[in-house]
């Protein structure tokens, strides 16, 4: 683990769209400064993701100065779209959890994702990610918040993970639809420098300066047999994981983690674990 470093760092400013690459990034309490502070809903509420709508994976949303949002999608034209004031809110469902969230001013934004979609969605930011969502508390510390990420604050996976999972795919039945690149598993932090699976022992990791509480594995959905590229489904990695990195009902890839301290992380820092 001598040589183990951030390899990459990615920030979904809307949940389900394609995520950025930054060379650093700002570690807020609740995740990465600008990760899945915006989500679209459906009409009665519920968060929409890429496990309903694959096509999000082709859309885009560029961070702009003050968290607004620029979005861009296949035979759409861009639309800037900036934080709404918190005049009132809506109620959010995301899995098991309720978060008040603030509905974009701009009818068009409401609009342009509906129409990209051929669905009716409404496009919401969080505003107070301070007090909006708990971690779940069976695997956090009082105190603990999340934005629209699945569960926690930020998720990590590792180069030699990926590299030791697409080997097993190309021994199993479905070879041809391998190797599956790091984006399906949309991660925020990639390590690299560490062996295989390494990560299912972590307790506490320090990159750089800023250390982060490693919560849970995480369990993988059927997003990850998504194409970023193409929105189109596969069998794989789950098929795969199904055989070798089951536990319980649980299909693990990476580890969710929680900051234990603010500052800025950037590709290239060294990772310690403990």
């Amino acid at each position: 683990m001598a040589n183990a470093y951030l390899h990459s760092l990615h920030v979904h400013p809307v949940k389900a769209f394609r995520g950025l690459a930054p060379r650093e990034a700002v570690v807020e309490p609740w995740g990465l400064a600008g990760d899945r502070r915006w989500v679209l809903i459906d009409d009665g509420g519920k968060v929409v993701t890429q496990r309903q709508q694959p096509r999000l994976a082709l859309a885009a949303a560029e961070l702009l100065p003050g968290g607004g949002v620029r979005l861009s999608a296949p035979g759409r034209e861009p639309l800037e779209v900036r934080v709404p004031r918190a005049s009132g809110t809506v109620t959010v469902e995301i899995f098991r959890d309720k978060v008040e969230a603030v509905p974009a001013e701009d009818a068009a934004a409401h609009a342009w994702c509906s129409a990209y979609l051929g669905a009716a969605v409404r496009l919401v930011h969080l505003d107070d990610p301070a007090v909006r969502r708990p971690v779940d508390p069976e695997y956090a510390l009082p105190g603990e918040t999340v934005s629209f990420a699945d569960g926690y604050p930020l998720l990590l996976t590792s180069v030699a993970s990926l590299d030791a999972l697409n080997s097993l795919i190309a021994q199993g039945g479905h070879a041809q639809e391998g190797p599956v690149p790091m984006n399906r598993f949309r991660p925020n932090v990639v390590v690299a420098g560490t062996a295989a699976w390494a990560e299912d022992d972590w307790t506490r990791v320090t990159v750089g300066e800023v250390a982060f509480r490693v919560a849970k594995p995480c369990g993988r959905c059927v997003v990850t047999t998504t194409d970023q590229g193409t929105a189109e489904r596969g069998r794989e990695p789950l098929l795969t994981l199904g055989r070798h990195r089951r536990r319980g009902s649980k299909l693990l890839f990476g580890q969710n983690l929680v900051p234990l301290s603010g500052g800025t992380i950037r590709v290239g820092d060294p990772v310690t674990v403990a």
